[in-house]
Order: structure tokens, then sequence, then C-alpha cells
């Protein structure tokens, strides 16, 4: 389906006699679903097949038996930084923050890792969780820790001080019993947690120029 603020189109499998009050109805209802970057998965009925079969679905994220979030950092001008997340399951467990100031240097790996931060702070610690990213970076910096003996430092590496607690909250998880997943995924191509994550951190730095 295809919405805009003159029309509506809808395409389906088979030619079928459409009535007039069906496309009043169906217009309406696309219009109020409250934007074009509103989606949300149903994984009952044929809806199911659509989700089972995007990047996340095939690769087990509908079906993982813990919890399933979401992040995203965002680095515009004049050095504002906003970070989301959000839990798939539980649209309402969302949140948003700041990331430093405006006279800091910025750069796309703190609110990254901040957005991150917020999941592991928002999971409860004795749930497994799925993290979805579209950012290589986090995956680097992160695994860089991973195994690594007593003796490893902070000294000299990029965003210490908000890397330093993503660790201690991945160190708690893992004192627990409980894994953690991050996942790479690829930018743009709907899947509903990502594109929440994103306008969270976007509608923070909006927030705050308005402030």
């Amino acid at each position: 389906m295809a919405v805009s603020e003159d029309h509506a189109s809808c395409w389906v499998l088979e030619d079928l006699t459409v009535t007039t009050k069906q496309i009043q109805a169906l217009s309406t209802e696309a219009r109020a679903s409250g934007g074009q970057d509103e989606c949300q998965v149903r994984l009952t009925g044929i809806r199911r097949e659509y989700w089972m079969g995007t990047e996340i679905g095939r690769l087990g994220g509908y079906g993982f038996r813990g919890t399933v979030t979401a992040g995203d950092g965002s680095n515009q001008k004049e050095g504002k930084m906003g970070a989301g997340y959000m839990n798939l399951w539980k649209h309402r467990k969302r949140q948003q923050t700041k990331v430093g100031d405006e006279e800091e240097e910025s750069n796309s790996n703190r609110p990254e890792l901040a957005a991150f931060v917020l999941a592991l702070r928002g999971t409860p610690v004795t749930k497994s969780m799925l993290y979805l990213r579209d950012n290589q970076a986090l995956l680097k910096a992160v695994k860089r820790w991973i195994g690594e003996s007593g003796k490893t430092t902070f000294v000299g590496a990029p965003d210490a001080d908000i890397l330093l607690e993503a660790i201690e909250e991945l160190r708690k998880r893992t004192t627990a019993g409980v894994a953690t997943f991050l996942v790479k995924m690829k930018v743009h191509r709907g899947e509903p947690a990502n594109d929440e994550a994103d306008i969270q951190a976007d509608r923070e730095i909006m927030s705050t120029s308005k402030r």
C-alpha cells in the first residue's frame, strides 16, 4: 500500500471488485496509521509468513525466547547527538536520551554506544537479550573486550566513558548466566524495532533543539 496526501493505492494478488465504501474505509485506516514510519509485527495468519521472511525473521529474531530490543544513535549538525532504544514486544517500553553536549566533539559511535547502554539497562538481567543494530562499529567496539584478561584497560579507548558502562552491564548479565546477542542488520529495511529506535534518537535531538 502507498499513501500520500492526495492518493492512496493498494495492490492485491488477484482481480477484485471493490466498493466505494471499502475504498473509503481503507483510505481512512491508512491515513490514521500514524505515519510512514509506523510498522508493527503481527505473527498471526498470513502476516506471519511475511514477517518470518524478513531479514530478522530468517535469522530467528521473531522466534527468540527472550527480549528483542533495538537501538540507534543520531549524530546531526552542530554537535547534537541523541540515542534511542525500544523493546519489540513491549511497544510502550522505549527510551531516548541526549548524548553529551554541543561543546564536546561529536561522532557517530558515542550515540550508538549510548543506545546500547539504554537497552541493556532496560532489560532485566535475568532475561536473554537480542539487540538489533545497523551499525558495524558498535559490534567491533564490544567484541574487542570479549574474553580479555583483567590486565586490559580502557586507557586510550575511544568513547571509554560510555563503553565502560556497556561492558559493566554485560558483565552483570554474564555473571547471571544470561546470554546477550548483538546482530548487525542492513539499514532501512523496514524492520519495526530499528525504525522505532531511529525515531526515538531523532526525536531526542528535536526536543533538545526546542528547549
